[in-house]
């Protein structure tokens, strides 16, 4: 077993059903799970819901339901979400389980044993739809004059009995934890939480009397915990806390946590406050990624621009809606898309490049040699500098994913693949086919070893496509991983084994434009 490696997503709230971001997010964090367990380490990766809080009692008022009927709904369309992306998750958590009460509680306890908690009275600014608390100093004022967040959202001024927990405590410890260690990326997520930090930390208000659709206080059942508690919580409880042994021993601290840019403020400096208060270790980091928008525009229900990523890619396919969000975004940035954009990015990369590669080099094969593998044929310098080529590619690309770095990962990948097509190019393997038969098996070998590495490289993005490929190639579904690229007799054994190429099917089809798609100058 493999060295522990734990990555979560922020757990989504499921007021409403899964975006375009949701989405976004649980990709990207299921190719670094998918790219850790080729790499050979353990992988725990969880996602899930967010249940509680005024949002969803509201939501669920409003729509004269209960809010755990809500929740139910709603948590099958994001694990629904999940399913048709191929996120393939360990744990689903919501955090209406009782195992999840049961943690949340623990984790008072600990806070409430260390002194960090006290009863007091609550008087602010406080967003419903953030479900978070703001000082005056960080409103902004409206169109009309109305005081909103700094996400913009509309806030009401808040007065009632509230527990506190001592966060002006940890400011100096949290400075030190920024300026000690990489707990924040990227950069500018870290640059902006420690402006944050040094400008002074008040004590958090972090229990409410005004509804009751939460977890209930320990020996306070009229409080019920601020729905930030609750949910920060999480992380923790799908790994079995407060059981301290078993998972929670082998897999926490987290690695990662995946968030996105307008929450990192909880998970940076909530987050690990409350874990110090309670003894207990923290996450190695949290990686607040950027929004992704529709043609440059941030996408919200008002402005009536929010994609339902599953008809997305029902229209365009999982993999090629995997593949763009990772080459298209620069993580950690904004990145904008557009069904032209997601055209014409996977025509001319997947399709016309490294499809086509894969289609040409098997076809080649099945038809010139009957599908038949021939080991120990002579080797030319042109062959050993694909080989090298492509080496250097996998090897760039398992360099840039190690750092989040996707996009530029997977830019190598491609001049490892544009490699192999201007190879096939000038080495012409279809008129060797006449001139030189013994140079064109050699060529045709070369390029189905690339081929396979190339799409090992790549299958933590793209599964579905890649293992129907490496399927053809005869490639063992349990040799899949990046220790394949260090074996060197895989491809003698399977030359000898007696398997052949049959008629290759594309993995990879050129894609057309819905018709319904806008224009776009839209």
């Amino acid at each position: 077993m493999g060295e522990p490696y734990y990555i979560t997503t922020a757990i989504s709230y499921p007021n409403g059903r899964p975006h375009i971001g949701h989405a976004y997010e649980a990709i990207v964090a299921d190719v670094i799970a998918r790219t850790r367990k080729a790499e050979g380490y353990d992988v725990r990766f969880q996602t899930g819901t967010d249940e509680h809080g005024l949002k969803m009692a509201q939501k669920a008022r409003d729509l004269g339901v209960t809010p755990l009927a809500l929740a139910d709904e709603m948590s099958g369309y994001f694990r629904q979400m999940c399913d048709v992306l191929n996120v393939g998750y360990d744990t689903f958590i919501r955090t209406t389980e009782p195992r999840h009460h049961e943690a949340s509680q623990a984790l008072w306890r600990r806070m409430e044993a260390a002194g960090d908690l006290y009863l007091d009275r609550y008087e602010g600014w406080y967003s419903v739809r953030d479900e978070a608390y703001y000082d005056e100093s960080e409103l902004v004022a409206g169109e009309g004059g109305d005081k909103l967040s700094p996400q913009g959202t509309p806030v009401e001024w808040t007065v009632e009995e509230s527990w506190f927990f001592r966060l002006s405590r940890y400011q100096d410890k949290l400075l030190e934890l920024y300026a000690s260690s990489d707990f924040i990326r990227p950069e500018s997520r870290r640059n902006e939480i420690q402006r944050f930090v040094e400008g002074g930390l008040r004590d958090l208000s972090v229990s409410r009397t005004s509804f009751d659709w939460g977890i209930k206080v320990p020996g306070s059942e009229d409080h019920v915990m601020y729905v930030w508690v609750d949910a920060l919580t999480n992380y923790i409880t799908g790994l079995g806390f407060p059981d301290e042994e078993s998972d929670f021993a082998r897999f926490w601290p987290a690695d990662v946590h995946v968030i996105g840019k307008d929450i990192v403020r909880f998970h940076a400096v909530y987050w690990p406050a409350f874990l110090m208060s309670a003894g207990l270790a923290l996450p190695k980091q949290v990686f607040g990624h950027g929004f992704l928008l529709n043609r440059g525009q941030k996408e919200s229900k008002s402005q009536g621009n929010v994609t339902d990523p599953i008809p997305l890619a029902e229209t365009f396919g999982v993999d090629t809606l995997r593949y763009f969000f990772l080459r298209e975004v620069a993580f950690g940035q904004d990145g904008s898309w557009s069904p032209e954009a997601i055209v014409t990015r996977a025509n001319a990369e997947l399709a016309n490049s490294f499809g086509n590669l894969a289609q040409r080099s098997l076809s080649m094969i099945f038809k010139n040699m009957d599908g038949e593998l021939k080991a120990g044929l002579e080797h030319t310098a042109a062959d050993d500098a694909l080989f090298a080529a492509v080496s250097e590619g996998i090897a760039a690309l398992r360099a840039a994913f190690s750092q989040f770095d996707f996009s530029n990962g997977l830019e190598a990948w491609m001049r490892a693949v544009f490699a192999c097509n201007q190879y096939v190019d000038e080495q012409a393997p279809w008129a060797l086919r006449k001139s030189d038969p013994a140079r064109m098996e050699a060529v045709l070998m070369v390029l189905f070893r690339c081929v396979r590495d190339l799409a090992i490289a790549v299958r933590p993005v793209v599964p579905t496509a890649i293992d129907a490929l490496l399927d053809q190639m005869g490639q063992d579904a349990g040799a899949r991983d990046y220790a394949a690229f260090g074996e060197s007799a895989w491809f003698d054994g399977l030359a000898v084994s007696g398997f052949r190429v049959d008629k290759p099917q594309g993995v990879f089809p050129r894609l057309e434009l819905p018709q319904d798609a806008e224009p776009a100058s839209a």
